[in-house]
């Protein structure tokens, strides 16, 4: 996707195949949608007494207006005024952009961003709108035996018209929005795959080929032999129920480095890199403890953590951040087998506490704490990790909210911040110590559950065991990660929350 700003200009004599202009619902014009009224003997507005509610994220195509130099007016709906917001105007966005896939056309312009909108400025607007032309434009066909060259979106330019002072602006909001969507694109893409493709070994051959891209980014792919060099009993006692080998895989971005006098003396802008942990579990029987067989298919989504650190490490080098993130990826298959784990059994981490396996099916919480462990060694500032850990945070959140848990309230604040700017938002749960007597075992240090009640919960407290060493977020993405039903598909969450975060922490 190439994006570009127009210098403002009349509207009614900018040459594209298609122009986006805002109504709301109350019958207020946007001003670029007044001069298009005007300038076409008030074609917008006979149309919206008639045809066109202007209800948020609607469409309405205009052809061939007189007086008009673009093509197609494409009349998007903002809703009523008074409740204009970011969000409303990334839905305006996506629904503009989803109509010019569907004419496909090959480059379209839109005049949204330039619309107020309380509490926002342009650049978030500019790349909240260019992630959601990269969302409209997304198409997997990886897997089709013969994929249809006409389902593939023609739409390839998309330029947003600005006043000439708000250019530099709305290009750097692009820019981000570009590298957003680029890296929510790959995480989608790696979710979409099916578990026979995209192994652990596919993993780390994807991080390796972002290193060849990036030369901000080293990747280290550790094999079953290194692992247990380093002890993580916890993380290979899931691999080895599986044929395929598993993977640690490390990804160091560092950025170019600003000068220390730069860096703003606050409590999320200490030395040490942020390190994201991300559960890599490339297909999720349940072991022993196997899942019902209706829905299982989806469990290749549950390395959609992993696809999220790469994702977000492909935004930040393309976006060249100042400073360094680490991406700690262990990833296996949870599956049937003599060798696999079974209920009862008790494994080491590499901490040295040992972990009663009560439910073979918690297994994310075991493979990420010995990466919660391993992170211990590059000193970091913050580690968040991300798992699509709990069906109970489906239950108690949904699809709208990811699950946030932290005894840290600053870390917790800046993420559920991030968040919000986003749009793409999370929710804090709770972390009372209370819950940790849940996890207790009489043959272990810990179980790996903590019984029905507070799942979420009980699985955040199990992390927090290996996290004494720094401060420390974890983010349960099971019910934001993928959309189950006719419109099945990852979703690329949480990397805009995560690269808001890496944004909103750039010194300077």
């Amino acid at each position: 996707m190439e994006f570009n700003t127009h210098i403002q200009v009349s509207a009614a004599k900018v040459k594209t195949s298609a122009l986006a202009v805002g109504v709301f619902a109350d019958g207020i014009l946007s001003p670029s949608a007044d001069v298009i009224d005007r300038a076409s003997n008030g074609a917008i507005r006979a149309v919206i007494k008639t045809e066109f509610s202007a209800r948020a994220a609607s469409t309405l195509v205009l052809r061939n207006l007189p007086g008009v130099a673009a093509q197609r007016v494409v009349l998007v709906g903002l809703g009523k005024q008074s409740e204009y917001s970011l969000r409303t105007y990334a839905r305006a966005e996506l629904a503009f952009a989803a109509a010019c896939v569907q004419a496909r056309v090959g480059e379209a312009t839109s005049a949204l961003a330039s619309i107020a909108c309380a509490g926002t400025e342009l650049r978030e607007r500019a790349r909240a709108g260019g992630a959601a032309v990269c969302e409209a434009t997304y198409h997997y066909d990886s897997t089709l035996g013969k994929p249809d060259p006409h389902a593939r979106p023609k739409l390839r330019k998309f330029a947003m018209l600005v006043e000439r002072a708000d250019a530099a602006k709305a290009q750097h909001g692009l820019r981000e929005g570009e590298a957003l969507g680029e890296g929510m694109s790959l995480a989608r893409t790696l979710g979409n795959l099916p578990g026979n493709i995209c192994t652990p070994t596919y993993l780390g051959e994807t991080a390796k080929s972002l290193a060849r891209s990036f030369k901000s980014i080293k990747v280290s792919v550790l094999d079953r032999k290194q692992i247990e060099a380093l002890k993580m009993g916890s993380f290979l006692s899931v691999a080895k129920g599986s044929d395929e080998m598993p993977r640690f895989i490390v990804m160091h971005y560092k950025g170019p480095q600003p000068a220390r006098r730069a860096v703003k003396a606050a409590a999320l802008t200490a030395e040490g890199p942020v390190v994201l942990v991300g559960k890599g579990i490339t297909f999720d029987s349940g072991g022993v403890s196997i899942k019902p067989a209706a829905t299982m298919d989806e469990m290749k989504y549950d390395m959609c953590g992993a696809a999220s650190v790469i994702g977000t490490l492909r935004a930040a080098a393309q976006l060249e951040l100042p400073g360094e993130v680490i991406g700690l990826i262990p990833t296996c298959e949870n599956m049937l087998s003599g060798r696999a784990n079974k209920p009862g059994d008790v494994v080491t981490s590499m901490s040295g506490q040992t972990i009663e396996i009560l439910n073979t099916d918690a297994e994310g919480r075991l493979i990420l704490c010995d990466a919660l462990t391993y992170a211990e060694r590059f000193k970091p500032s913050v580690v968040v990790d991300i798992a699509t850990l709990t069906g109970a945070c489906v239950v108690a959140l949904g699809s709208v909210n990811s699950g946030l848990f932290s005894t840290d309230d600053a870390l917790a604040g800046a993420l559920l911040a991030a968040g919000r700017q986003a749009l793409d938002p999370a929710w804090r749960m709770p972390m009372d110590e209370a819950y940790q007597d849940q996890l207790k075992s009489n043959f272990a240090d810990m179980a790996n559950i903590g019984g029905p009640q507070a799942g979420s919960v009980t699985a955040a407290c199990f992390l927090s065991r290996f996290t004494k060493a720094y401060r420390w977020a974890h983010l349960d993405i099971a019910g934001t990660a993928w959309r189950g039903g006719k419109d099945k598909g990852s979703t690329g969450r949480p990397v805009p929350l995560l690269l808001q975060f890496l944004l909103n922490r750039k010194p300077g």
